[in-house]
């Protein structure tokens, strides 16, 4: 198996144990907190109920009332202020669900609407994060030159480290920010910032629903699409980097899959029906039962690899291939010299019978002398 399947093969098994493995925490942390409020809910509206003598159908209008008063809560949803902020939010891919269109036109037109601006956005958050990394290793490489370093290339590492550290800057301030507009705890303000910028957008927590605060606070209406905006662009310069690790990576493994595939080609070679490794090893094979032009094809196949001079060459002449492989007795003149004879004796000059000519010592032609060898006999 390829290299890159075992890869991809270990990351679907990793990302499963990794989604098994969250969902037995979380129902270790959540699920009894949900039971204790569901209970507490329950007893509520049954005491509301009791209390006041309302029917079930009532205390439902009454709930659905307060559900769907709650966003107005920041003041009209669909102005200009507030539908900027839900473009942005649909653009950005965070979708939060606090506001939804309610007419059909409106559900039509945030489709068409979507569909153009979110690959618009993908592509302004990775370009300008581009930039980012461009800025941010032009900045590595000036600091590693004025520490004395000897390599002042900025590495994937340093960059990661770069826009690491700015992602929890931004994320932090951001928290201290939103803390103070939204009097949310700073743990719930980080959380939410995490959730944005990261494009989750649970909506549990959502800027800009107190007090009017779309209509009444411009300034921090500008301020929270700054952040959003901003975020996202350092949040997409590190994933921009992590993805482009990550194919580098994929592609390093598939060229070395390749130069295998490449090596273990060229290492078997086919000679008179026979599959034969370079070093002579018969690997797989048939009968010497060939013709005179099977015979003829296999001699010209041995040309390619053959570096005696008694071979053509790529640079020789029609000519001189012509001469060099006439055929007499079925047999090409150039190669005569590693032929022998019909009563098993060689054509040139004896040899020890423990050393092959001085023009076989290639492993390749060896197999040859010994096949040759092997049929006269």
């Amino acid at each position: 198996m390829r290299r890159q399947n075992v890869q991809t093969l270990s990351l679907v098994v990793c990302t499963f144990t990794y989604l098994l493995i969250g969902a037995a925490v979380f129902d270790a942390l959540e699920s009894k907190t949900e039971e204790r409020r569901l209970k507490l809910i329950k007893n509520i509206r049954e005491n509301l109920v009791n209390k006041y003598n309302f029917s079930y159908s009532e205390y439902r209008l009454i709930e659905t009332v307060i559900i769907e008063n709650k966003p107005h809560k920041a003041g009209p949803q669909w102005k200009f202020a507030g539908a900027l902020y839900f473009v942005t939010v649909v653009v950005a891919m965070i979708g939060y669900g606090h506001s939804t269109p309610a007419t059909n036109s409106g559900k039509a037109f945030c489709i068409v609407y979507a569909v153009v601006g979110i690959p618009l956005g993908m592509v302004m958050f990775q370009s300008i994060g581009e930039r980012l990394n461009k800025f941010t290793s032009i900045i590595i490489k000036k600091m590693k030159k004025m520490l004395g370093c000897s390599n002042t290339e900025a590495t994937d590492v340093n960059q990661l480290c770069v826009t690491g550290t700015l992602s929890s800057i931004v994320m932090t301030v951001g928290a201290a920010v939103f803390s103070h507009y939204e009097s949310w705890s700073y743990i719930d303000s980080f959380y939410y910032c995490f959730i944005t910028l990261t494009t989750i957008g649970f909506g549990d927590f959502v800027a800009l629903q107190r007090r009017n605060a779309l209509t009444n606070e411009p300034g921090y209406v500008a301020l929270s699409l700054v952040f959003i905006l901003f975020g996202l662009t350092v949040v997409a310069a590190s994933i921009n980097l992590l993805v482009l690790r990550f194919m580098t990576m994929n592609t390093e493994d598939v060229k070395a899959g390749d130069y295998e595939m490449q090596d273990a080609s060229q290492s078997v070679v086919t000679l008179d029906g026979e599959l034969m490794a370079i070093n002579g090893k018969v690997l797989a094979g048939t009968q010497d039962s060939e013709g005179l032009g099977e015979r003829r094809a296999s001699y010209t196949s041995i040309a390619t690899v053959c570096s005696c001079t008694c071979y053509p060459r790529p640079h020789h002449s029609p000519a001189d291939i012509r001469h060099r492989y006439s055929v007499v007795g079925g047999h090409p003149l150039g190669s005569s010299h590693l032929l022998v004879d019909q009563a098993g004796t060689s054509k040139v000059a004896p040899h020890d019978n423990d050393q092959f000519p001085p023009l076989l010592h290639d492993s390749f032609m060896v197999a040859n002398y010994l096949k040759m060898k092997r049929s006269s006999v």
